[in-house]
C-alpha cells in the first residue's frame, strides 16, 4: 500500500470517527433541550449547552451553531443511515431511530411516577430526578446541587457575576440565554402561548398553565396557616410572607422592601425610569404590564369590575376610593 493510500485510509477513518464524536454532542443536545418546560426555549436551550462542548479530537470550543456546522462539513465522513421523512444521515442506526420519534412523537420511556413520556431513556433518568430529588452537581463555592450540569453552569455565573447575553435593544444583560429571549419578548410583544378557553396570549408556558386555571378553578396550592387556596405556587409563597412578614427583596437605591420579587422589580422603576410596556394603540408606555392592561380598556370600553356596594363599573380594581364615598 502507498504512503498516499494510507494517508486516505487514516484520514476516511478519522473523519468517521470525528462524525460519531460529533452525533454523540448532538444527541447531549437533543436530549438536555428536552428536560425543559418550555419548548420555544429550545433553541436557547442548544445554544447554552453547545458553549460547554468541546470536540474531543481537536482544541475547537463550539460557541455558536453557525461554527460547529463548518467543523462538521470540514470532518465529514461516511453516513449510512438516511431518514426517510427529512433525508439526514446518521453514522449509527440508534441515533437515526432515535431521530425518528421526533417525527412520530413516540415516547417509548414512561415515567413510572407520573404521566409523562420520553424519546430516550437517558433523559428519563434526567427527569425522574425531579421526583427523587437527586442533585449530582454540586457548586464548589457554596452547597447548592442540581440535576443537570447546565443548571450547574447557570448558576455558577450568581458567582462570578458574568452575563454574557447582551439584549440589542436595551443595556440589560444577562447569565443565560433562555432569561435573555423573555426578556426579549417585552420589547417585541411576543407571546407564542395563546389559550385554547379565551383570546389571551401568554409569553411564558408557565403564565398559560396559571392562567387556564381561572378556567377551571383549579387551585392546588394551599396555605398551611390558613384556609386560602392559590393557582400558582409562587402567589401561595406571596400570601404566606403576610403570616411571617417577611420582605426578603429589598431595593438598592431606598430602604423598601417587599414580599415579591415582581413588586421589586416594578418599584425599581420608579428610579430608572424604565417603562417597557407600550401600548401597540397608542405612544404610551408603562412600568408595570397591568398598567398597560387597564389603559387598554380605556381604548375598548372594557370594564370588568363592578363595585359590590352599586352598579358601578370600572376598568381596573381601584374602586377603593369609590366605595369610600358610598
Amino acid at each position: 500500500m502507498s504512503w498516499s493510500q494510507e494517508s486516505d485510509d487514516s484520514h476516511s477513518s478519522q473523519c468517521v470517527r470525528e462524525n460519531v464524536v460529533m452525533e454523540n454532542i448532538d444527541m447531549k443536545i437533543k436530549k438536555e433541550i428536552e428536560i425543559y418546560e418550555e419548548p420555544v426555549l429550545s433553541r436557547a436551550v442548544e445554544i447554552s449547552i453547545k458553549e460547554e462542548l468541546e470536540y474531543d479530537h481537536c482544541d475547537t470550543d463550539f460557541f455558536r451553531k453557525s461554527v460547529i456546522k463548518q467543523h462538521k462539513k470540514k470532518y465529514a465522513g461516511e453516513k449510512q443511515y438516511q431518514c426517510n421523512r427529512c433525508n439526514k444521515d446518521f453514522v449509527k442506526k440508534n441515533h437515526l431511530i432515535e431521530h425518528q420519534r421526533t417525527h412520530t412523537g413516540e415516547k417509548p420511556y414512561k415515567c413510572n411516577q407520573c404521566d409523562k413520556g420520553f424519546t430516550q431513556n437517558s433523559i428519563l433518568i434526567i427527569h425522574q430526578r425531579t421526583h427523587t430529588g437527586e442533585k449530582p452537581y454540586q457548586c464548589n463555592q457554596c452547597d447548592k446541587a442540581f440535576p443537570t450540569k447546565t443548571a450547574l453552569i447557570k448558576h455558577n455565573r450568581t458567582h462570578t457575576g458574568e452575563k454574557p447575553y447582551q439584549c440589542n435593544q436595551c443595556d440589560k444583560a444577562f447569565s443565560d440565554i433562555s432569561t435573555l429571549i423573555l426578556h426579549q419578548r417585552i420589547h417585541t410583544g411576543e407571546k407564542p402561548y395563546q389559550c385554547n378557553l379565551c383570546d389571551k396570549a401568554f409569553s411564558r408556558n408557565r403564565n398559560l398553565l396559571g392562567h387556564q386555571r381561572t378556567h377551571t378553578g383549579e387551585k392546588p396550592y394551599r396555605c398551611n396557616q390558613c384556609d386560602k387556596a392559590f393557582s400558582r405556587n409562587r402567589n401561595l409563597l406571596g400570601h404566606q410572607r403576610t403570616h411571617t412578614g417577611e420582605k426578603p427583596y429589598r431595593c438598592n437605591q431606598c430602604d423598601k422592601a417587599f414580599s415579591q420579587k415582581c413588586n421589586l422589580i416594578g418599584h425599581q422603576r420608579t428610579h430608572t425610569g424604565e417603562k417597557p410596556y407600550c401600548c401597540n394603540q397608542c405612544d404610551k408606555t408603562f412600568s408595570q404590564e397591568s398598567n398597560l392592561l387597564g389603559h387598554k380598556r380605556t381604548h375598548t370600553g372594557e370594564k370588568p369590575y363592578q363595585c359590590n356596594l352599586c352598579d358601578k363599573l370600572s376598568t381596573n380594581s381601584h374602586l377603593l376610593g369609590h366605595q369610600g364615598h358610598i
